[in-house]
């Protein structure tokens, strides 16, 4: 069934309410002046979409989602979600804390990923919606669940401006020293979700160096140049030029699933540039995160009835999940992701669209 992106709604309310686990479930959502859109619900502090304008002023809607919670409970691609309390991979589900090994869920393959089994994206949220354009979200974590030492309080806020920005803000603390890496699992086609792949998008990425990875998709602990090989997006360049290049690294992810070493990361400063050929719309990247992960949605399986009643086929969406590194507890030449007790965890990932 065809679908047309530019008539894509919010989904009904109703449509989302149940109940999991004893609490309420609901679908909130963000307006600001400009008439841009973005939903979010309680279930995984999902962003369940985001609607602005192209470039006929048209709606369109550009962040991969579910009319129902049911279709949201039954996808296992993490469509949205916040994961932790560890993003992205960490080998083997073990690492060592303090002279402590701990040993985490395994759900990916020999290695735990993006928290394991019973992670954050799973987990019922409190919510409450501030004001049109801020919704906070909290959770708590209890020590050793999923094997993570520590009591760890999480709040995370999206916050919608009138430029068309979208900000969430990621904070932390903990009784006991843990490991924390936080990011948001937005799946994006600028074209409008369902309209294609994303091959055709252009995709600029402020970073000379990536991290490789080894069969089972965990970092070698290297951090190559991307200069001369299909990772270089210092400047703008199609997603899908490179894309099936004979090149390990790929061959490794089935296309682009990598860690991207990033230049500089700051609320002034862009990490990333991706803009829609058929729509015109513009997404900037701010963080300030050491790294972003670009992922082409190489493992989607195509069996999923997103909004309008399309499918979820491979590379028809991209994510750019900020974040540490993965695997950043077994490298210690990494960045650290360790927290203690009377710190805070605070980062945050700025999405702004424009055309």
């Amino acid at each position: 069934m065809a679908y047309n992106p530019t008539a894509a709604t919010i989904p009904n309310t109703a449509a989302y309410h149940t109940i999991i686990d004893g609490k309420q479930i609901q679908l909130y959502t963000l307006t600001n002046k400009a008439g841009m859109q973005v939903a979010v619900t309680n279930y995984g502090a999902y962003l369940v979409g985001a609607w602005v304008p192209d470039k006929a002023g048209d709606l369109t809607s550009v962040i991969v989602g579910f009319d129902t919670i049911e279709g949201l409970l039954k996808q296992e691609c993490y469509y949205g979600a916040v994961v932790g309390r560890y993003a992205n991979r960490i080998a083997k589900g073990k690492f060592t804390l303090d002279g402590t090994e701990y040993n985490l869920a395994i759900n990916n393959g020999p290695n735990s990923l993006h928290g394991g089994k019973d992670n954050f994206s799973v987990k019922v949220w409190d919510a409450e919606q501030t004001d049109a354009q801020t919704m906070v979200l909290t959770l708590f974590s209890a020590d050793m669940e999923e094997g993570y030492p520590g009591k760890l309080n999480v709040k995370v806020t999206y916050t919608l401006t009138d430029d068309n920005a979208l900000t969430i803000a990621y904070q932390a603390t903990t009784d006991k020293t843990t490991i924390i890496n936080l990011t948001n699992h937005a799946y994006i086609n600028l074209n409008g979700e369902g309209n294609g792949d994303i091959l055709d998008h252009s995709l600029q990425i402020n970073a000379d160096g990536y991290t490789p990875i080894n069969e089972t998709m965990i970092p070698t602990g290297d951090i190559a140049t991307v200069k001369d090989t299909p990772f270089d997006f210092t400047q703008p360049e199609k997603i899908g030029t490179r894309i099936n290049h004979d090149n390990e690294q790929l061959k490794n992810a089935n296309g682009y699933d990598h860690n991207f070493v990033l230049n500089q990361h700051s609320k002034e400063v862009h990490v990333a540039t991706a803009i829609g050929d058929k729509t015109g719309i513009k997404m900037e990247v701010f963080t300030d995160q050491p790294g972003m992960q670009l992922y082409t949605a190489n493992f989607t399986p195509g069996t999923n009835i997103i909004r309008g009643n399309a499918k979820d086929d491979r590379q028809t969406s991209f994510a750019l999940e900020t974040q540490h590194f993965p695997d950043s507890p077994n490298q210690p030449q990494f960045p650290s992701t360790v927290l203690k007790p009377g710190e805070v965890y605070n980062t945050f990932t700025t999405f702004k669209f424009s055309v």
